[in-house]
């Protein structure tokens, strides 16, 4: 895996904070000689949509989603532990949250984060403030 792309809510402050934080992090090598690469992409806009035609973009705004290079697609806390697995500080974190005896508890944190952001969001009639097509989010 070289390349993960998070698709994230740009309107929640939440969400936003936690892009800004992942994109912070040191990424963790792949294995194959390289690292784990992040781009990160406006949830639900025209360029998401363009790039993941298959995808819920509907779904993609109500849940993280990241998507492999692979063309795997987590969602929810997967999606978290996969952000986390990126990262060089966090990968034994990652390893560790998504053993089966830890699996809850990374549910119960995503579902903490998931009441938290009903309260912060600032979404309103689920179109991009001022026109943005999400475009303005992507790095690479």
């Amino acid at each position: 895996m070289r390349e993960l792309t998070v698709l994230y809510d740009a309107h929640c402050p939440l969400c936003r904070r936690f892009k800004d934080w992942l994109a912070a992090q040191r990424p963790a090598t792949n294995g194959q000689g390289g690292v784990v690469r992040l781009r990160f992409v406006a949830a639900g806009s025209t360029y998401a949509r363009a790039l993941y035609p298959g995808l819920d973009h509907e779904a993609t705004l109500r849940e993280v989603t990241v998507v492999a290079d692979d063309g795997s697609v987590y969602v929810g806390d997967r999606a978290w532990i996969v952000c986390l697995w990126a990262t060089w500080e966090h990968r034994h974190t990652a390893v560790r949250l998504a053993s089966p005896s830890l699996r809850p508890v990374a549910r119960a944190i995503v579902q903490a984060a998931a009441g938290l952001r009903s309260w912060t969001s600032v979404r309103g009639g689920g179109d991009y403030a001022d026109g943005c097509d999400g475009q303005c989010d992507r790095q690479g």
